[in-house]
């Protein structure tokens, strides 16, 4: 099958994927009314109301963080040479979390709306404090210095987010873990809005950046012959990864995996084209955080388990597989 054509039958399977999300439910809506309550909707009328209010917005949102911590993941693995690596690896998640936790515990902020700011900055600043310690005096930024650098803060912040944790009331640890475990459910259209901003401005900058990518897998000397410059290209990366990313855990919460499995697929499809695979990432991501926001609505109906949560599940599996099968390549 052709690329235009997997990249139609992707498209129609996310369209079928956040018709089901809107449909499904503690409270099943049919597809007829659905879809009245999108194009023509009553006020009056609660089925509509719950449409508008709860599920589209969440609907939107796992597709949006999905897309986003797709098109992250394939960026990080490209430009660290790393199959292993995915959106967490600089430090995102746990920048975001340090965040959630101090504006929860020390500031007394409550509702997602609210606290995303708070995940959005403790994002942005845990990648560029990862991009900073990740040079070498003037050599630039290095993908292995990266990785590194990443690991290490993450380890950092985690600890500081357990102490926090630990030693907070039991109000602000139920707030913090609803947060932490990953769902998009409960979310406004506010934060799908901060959401769609940052996946506008990542993903234009990971567009441009898709030639450099190309060439820049035949290796750094290769790419320096060909005109590139790895040291802009690797700066350009981090900042698309911390809007991308970074929106994304501040709009859903810290989502494993997506960003791992997503690029792998792509790649099968993609081949070694930046364009395509960057394209491809973000429509299997959204495929895949929105399916998992679905099952987890429905294995544990009329209750929810959280989208992250079956992420996890399916991705940890997959990440034991590409571990035994890839080596990391040197950069």
């Amino acid at each position: 099958m052709s690329r235009p054509a997997i990249l139609l039958t992707a498209l129609a399977a996310l369209l079928v994927l956040a018709l089901l999300g809107i449909c499904l439910g503690a409270r099943p809506i049919a597809p007829g009314d659905s879809l009245r309550a999108l194009f023509s909707p009553d006020p009056a009328n609660d089925l509509h109301l719950v449409v508008r209010e709860l599920r589209l917005p969440r609907t939107l949102i796992a597709v949006m963080a999905g897309a986003a911590l797709g098109m992250a993941g394939a960026l990080i693995q490209a430009v660290t040479r790393n199959p292993l690596a995915e959106p967490g690896l600089l430090g995102v998640n746990a920048g975001a979390g340090v965040a959630v936790i101090i504006a929860v515990a020390f500031l007394g902020v409550k509702g997602v709306t609210a606290y995303v700011w708070f995940a959005y900055l403790g994002a942005g600043a845990a990648g560029a404090l990862v991009f900073f310690l990740g040079r070498a005096h003037t050599s630039g930024a290095h993908p292995l210095r990266l990785v590194l650098a990443g690991a290490g803060l993450s380890v950092a912040l985690g600890s500081l987010t357990g102490i926090i944790v630990i030693n907070s009331s039991v109000q602000v640890l139920d707030d913090f873990r609803n947060w932490s475990a990953g769902s998009v459910e409960g979310r406004s259209l506010q934060v799908a809005f901060v959401l769609a901003a940052s996946l506008a401005a990542g993903g234009l900058i990971c567009f441009t950046l898709a030639r450099g990518l190309n060439a820049l897998m035949l290796g750094q000397e290769s790419g320096r012959a060909l005109g590139l410059n790895p040291p802009r290209i690797w700066a350009l990366a981090c900042v698309a990864v911390m809007l991308l990313a970074g929106g994304a855990t501040a709009a859903a919460g810290p989502i494993s995996f997506v960003g791992l499995v997503a690029p792998h697929l792509a790649r099968s499809v993609g081949r070694a084209n930046y364009g395509w695979i960057l394209v491809f990432s973000a429509l299997f991501g959204a495929l895949l955080l929105l399916g998992a926001d679905i099952i987890g609505r429905m294995i544990a109906a009329p209750d929810e388990v959280a989208a992250g949560i079956i992420a996890m599940l399916v991705g940890g599996p997959f990440f034991i597989w590409v571990a035994r099968r890839f080596r990391m390549v040197r950069a």
